[in-house]
């Protein structure tokens, strides 16, 4: 078939997979990517109405190794397999997408297909309570490609324009402290009693939603299966959940 489909599988559970990412895994003869996600695919065709029409094999690279495991996936598909490159959310965001279509010039015969997937920022606000409902940013705490001072000048520049904030790796054993840096930059420019919010393990076993604010959230300690939501000047609480209004009180037609 000479085909790869680079599917986002959402936060883990099969209920949050999209019904086009669920039709692709089926149609795959093998499913590459990073451990963890391998594994959570495994899981959904063990444990949901997800099933494999075929012997499907499963290959994986570490962290580290994305450029292997997309070569991987496309000699793979150079032998006639349909493949798919699975992610957690959507591989467009954060994921794998951008490297495949990168690396498709150098197997013009191979056909790449993205599908796409909830993103965390999506199913953790879901989870909170309604965050996003005006402007927010999207912003990756980790320094592996990005470097920090990029990264600090992107949480400033958010944080002065006062909009609604969601935190992507926002630690790790090395990056123990980036969460408590990245607020510290918030404070500059926003108050300690912002609302905030965590989700932990989103779609999985131990989900776990906690609502803090800014001064509160720089001491949290969070691991990479965190997501983190900073509100802005007009995000509140509502009956324990995190909502930002949009302003629709008072807008005329």
């Amino acid at each position: 078939m000479n085909k790869i489909y680079v599917v986002g599988i959402g936060p883990g559970a099969y209920d949050y997979m999209t019904i086009k990412a669920a039709k692709a895994l089926e149609e795959c003869d093998c499913i590459v990517g990073y451990p963890v996600y391998v594994d959570l695919v495994k899981k959904m065709f063990d444990d949901s109405d997800l099933k494999a029409k075929k012997e499907i094999e499963f290959l994986t690279t570490p962290m580290k190794k994305e450029v292997e495991r997309c070569k991987m996936a496309f000699e793979e598909a150079k032998k006639g397999k349909c493949v798919a490159m699975v992610c957690s959310g959507d591989a467009g965001v954060y994921g794998m997408s951008g490297l495949m279509l990168t690396l498709k010039e150098e197997y013009p015969g191979v056909e790449v297909e993205n599908v796409s997937g909830v993103t965390a920022t999506l199913s953790g606000a879901a989870v909170l309570g309604a965050p996003l409902i005006h402007d927010f940013a999207v912003i990756s705490l980790s320094d592996l490609l990005t470097p920090w001072d990029v990264i600090e000048k992107r949480l400033e520049n958010a944080a002065a324009a006062d909009f609604v904030m969601v935190i992507y790796n926002p630690s790790s054993i090395k990056r123990h402290d980036y969460l408590k840096k990245a607020c510290e930059i918030i404070l500059r420019h926003q108050p300690e009693n912002l609302v905030c919010g965590t989700v932990e393990n989103i779609g999985r076993d131990g989900e776990k939603m906690t609502l803090h604010t800014l001064a509160e959230l720089k001491d949290v300690q969070v691991d990479m299966f965190t997501t983190v939501f900073i509100g802005n000047s007009k995000t509140q609480v509502i009956d324990g959940r995190m909502v930002t209004p949009r302003g629709y009180k008072g807008v005329e037609d």
